[in-house]
Parts: C-alpha cells; structure tokens; sequence
C-alpha cells in the first residue's frame, strides 16, 4: 500500500510538471525538454559505462545532446539560423577523434556508445520543436503550439492506462514475451481504443481552430495510433536495453517509476514517428 501511495504521488507531480512545461509558454517548455534531455543521456552514458570496456564521456554526451535540443529549438522557431548547428558537429566530430588519443580498449564500443545516446535520445526529443514551433498561415510567423507536443504525452499516458487495465482483466496472450513478458494483445488493443476514443474527442473539439493540417477527426485518431504502435515499440525497446544489460529499472529518480528511460522510453519512437505522420500529411 505504501508503495501504491508512493507511485501515485510521484506519478501525479511528474505529469504536473509535463502538463506544466508543455502548456505556460514557449521558454518553460524548452527548459524541461532540455533538461529531460541532460538527465535522459547521463543515465543512459551511467549505464552503459558499467559494461566491460566501454568508457562514454558522460559529461560532453550530455552537454552535446543539451546543446543539440537548444539548437533544434531556436531554429524551428526562428531565433537562430542553422548555423547554429555548427558547434554541435565539431562536438561530434571531437568525439571520434579524442579516441585516437585515450589509448582505450574497445574506442569502438566507445563510439558506438556516443553515437547511440545522441541518436536514440537527443534526436528524438529534439524532434518536439518540430511539433511545437509551427509557420502561421495567415503571415508567416513563427507561433508556439502547446496541443500537438502536449497531446503526444496524453496519448502516450492513456495507452499505458489503458494498456494496464484491460491488460490486468483480460490479458492472456503475451505480446512480446522475449523482451517484456508483462505485456499482453488484450492490454494493448485495449490502450489502442482507449486512445482512439481520446484522439477522436480531441479532434472534435480543435479541428476548427486549430491552424495545422490536422483538421479533422480521422487525422487525430491516426496520430493517437501512430504514438500507441510506436510508442509501444519504445517500450519494448528500452526493455530490451534493460534486458541485455541486466538491470529492472534505469534507475531510481522517479520513486515508483525507475528513471528517465523508463519514464520517456514511448516517447522516444513516438516522437519522431509523429514528426513523420505530421510532415506527411502536409505533403496531400
């Protein structure tokens, strides 16, 4: 029961904060994400680094992958030009060639380390500002859209309820048993629907408001299922990260929920598979 108690409380302060960054303004949504983005990459360098012959700078991965988020940010919404991804390639670029001078044993795994922690988590989340920061149709300009980012996060969090509760009554056949075995079809359909009946209420209340080209119901409702099978990719995903390196949960900064990557780990694929979906529909 304590621990119930325990979960449920910081479950509801860490969507606060979420709903928080993602709903005030601009400025407080890229503080979180690029701070979401720092502490994601230090617990993933903190992790890899415990196997044998890997050594991950975990300070200039992170500064990196920060810097990359802040980047992306000013860009998409117009602050600064693209040159100011010029320091963040330099960066990469230092990376490859300091391992010519550490003398360590495996500077592959060292490199592919690196790599992973900007591509698996700074480039997904830095994909946010590709959501949030969106051309008015009518000058031009550059406006913060608090729906598109916020709504990936309430999909996500519906799935997982509903994936959990239909999982709980109905579930008997595994989804993945190999890599997650407490995951079940029954849960999964379920958070689908439960996700679709979300989407579809969300589409019906902003589809003649909302200055995108997400202006009816079924484009919703094709999001809300494009984050509930990508994200559950990311999980399955982080739980084969977690699975190979022998560990339950990524860590302990969230009591009742493990760590970053296990609280961000849906949104990692979800992100960019919703850029995508966004991005295409433009084109028709």
């Amino acid at each position: 029961m304590k621990n119930f108690i325990i979960r449920a409380i910081s479950g509801i302060i860490f969507v606060a904060i979420m709903v928080a960054g993602l709903s005030v303004n601009a400025l407080a949504m890229v503080f979180l994400f690029t701070l979401i983005t720092s502490m994601t990459i230090w617990e993933f360098a903190t992790l890899v680094n415990e196997r044998e012959n890997v050594s991950v700078n975990r300070f200039i991965a992170t500064v990196a992958g920060a810097y990359f988020f802040l980047a992306m940010a000013g860009y998409c919404s117009g602050l600064t030009p693209s040159a100011a991804f010029i320091p963040y390639l330099l960066t990469v670029v230092y990376l490859f060639i300091s391992e010519l001078y550490l003398k360590q044993k495996d500077p592959i795994n060292n490199w592919a380390y690196t790599m992973l922690s900007q591509m698996y988590i700074a480039l997904p989340f830095a994909g946010i500002n590709m959501l949030a920061f969106k051309a008015s149709p009518d000058d031009g300009g550059i406006y913060f859209d608090r729906i598109l980012p916020l709504c990936i996060f309430v999909f996500l969090w519906m799935n997982d309820t509903g994936a959990y509760c239909v999982g709980s009554l109905l579930g008997r056949n595994k989804l993945f048993p190999r890599v997650s075995p407490g995951k079940s079809w029954e849960g999964s359909i379920g958070g689908a629907i439960l996700v679709m009946i979300v989407a579809a209420v969300i589409g019906y209340y902003v589809k003649d408001n909302y200055c995108t080209v997400m202006s009816t119901i079924p484009h919703w409702i094709g999001l809300g299922l494009v984050v509930v099978f990508f994200g559950t990719w990311g999980d399955l995903v982080e739980s084969l990260f977690k699975r190979t390196l022998g560990i339950k949960d990524s860590g302990n900064i969230l009591p009742g929920h493990g760590g970053m990557l296990d609280r961000f780990d849906s949104s990692l694929m979800a992100i960019p598979a919703a850029v995508v979906y966004i991005y295409t529909l433009s084109l028709f």
